[in-house]
This record gives C-alpha cells, structure tokens and sequence, in this order.
C-alpha cells in the first residue's frame, strides 16, 4: 500500500512539511509507502478551461508538476493534501494545482475510491476555511475520506513550533492510523470480492439556458 502526500507549501521543510513528517512516521510503522510530492516555489499556472485534456489525456500545461503527479497517483492508495494557510485559504499553488490535477484526469480514474483527507498548518487562524476548501475535492471524485479525533489543522509560524502544538500533532497521528485501518479495509473488500460500485453518469443538469 502506498499513501501519496502532497505538500501545497513553497517551503520544502516548512511547518506543512513537519505535520506531513509526523504522518510519514506513523505509516512508516504500520508498513506503508509514502511519497511526499513538493509543489515547490515555483509559479503554478491556474487551469485554461481550454478543455484540452480531454483530448490529450493530461493537462496542456507541461512544466509544473501536475501530469507528473496524477501519473504517481494512478498506482497510489491514498492521499493527503496539505497547505499552510493564506489569509483564511489554501494556498493559491495548491489549489491552482488540485483543479488541473483533477479536471484534466477524466473521470478521476487515478483518485477515485482511494482514502484522503487534508492536513492544515497555521500561525493562528484560518484552519476551518482551508479545511473545508481542499475537503471538496474528495467530495466529487468520489474518494471515502479519513477522519481522525479533530479537524486536521497544526499550529505553527516555523517548523520548531509544530512540536509544541501536541494535539495537533496527535491529531495527525492518529489521522494516519484511520488511513492505514480503512486502506486495509479496502483491501480486505477487494480480496473477498466485494466491487465498486456503479456509478451512474451522463446528467448534466445546466441552471442557465
């Protein structure tokens, strides 16, 4: 099994990185691969709407990172996002790269009935709104998401201060230990032949003609 983490902050050894490193902690224990993928400082391009990735297969927007990650989570388990906090919001780079990630992987093949859930880091506030923003892509490709014993949210301005907030970094552990027990469950499932279910498409409903 192999969870694939997504850092949505600029800082490679951040306080987002720290929350993440106490997660990788927890599935290193229980047997299970991890990969954090760094979206880095570079510029993330918001997506065209050119609906050229439903020619293409990938998204036209070749330099950033985000063909290369959905290709990582064809083959991944599940995942964590996680972004610091922007004036009360995801980072910008997260969510730019979340919306092409996930428009341009039709159907959401490579995400959909895998476990996530999101992990939000914070000098002070905004946790619940960054929360709720990355919670609503798992809600439309229909990916089951892992809960643990409060909202995922670590406080800190730098890394050192990640430590000192004990629950939240309990919070994080025991997040981790959700997504490895519903991973095995899935698997489980899968063994004893339980299948996925239907899924009914082709309703488009316009409120505007």
């Amino acid at each position: 099994m192999k969870v694939l983490l997504l850092n949505g902050s600029s800082h490679s050894q951040g306080t987002t990185m720290a929350a993440l490193q106490e997660m990788v902690e927890v599935f290193s224990c229980e047997g299970v691969e991890c990969e954090i993928f760094q979206c880095g400082a570079k510029a993330v391009a918001d997506c065209l709407q050119c609906g050229a990735c439903a020619r293409l297969g990938r998204c036209v927007i070749e330099d950033d990172g985000v063909n290369m990650f959905v290709e990582k989570a064809r083959s991944a388990d599940a995942f964590v996002f996680a972004s610091p906090v922007y004036y009360a919001h995801p980072s910008g780079r997260i969510l730019s790269f979340l919306d092409r990630a996930f428009f341009s992987d039709k159907g959401y093949e490579a995400f959909r009935f895998k476990p996530a859930a999101s992990v939000v880091v914070a000098r002070r506030g905004g946790c619940s709104a960054t929360f709720d923003a990355l919670n609503k892509y798992f809600g439309i490709a229909q990916m089951p998401v892992v809960s643990a014993t409060y909202w995922n949210s670590v406080h800190g301005s730098v890394a050192s201060d990640a430590p000192k907030d004990e629950e939240g970094m309990q919070t994080v552990r025991n997040l981790a230990r959700n997504m490895v027990w519903m991973m095995r469950c899935l698997e489980a499932g899968r063994k004893a032949g339980i299948a996925l279910p239907e899924t009914e498409r082709g309703v488009v409903t316009n409120f505007v003609r």
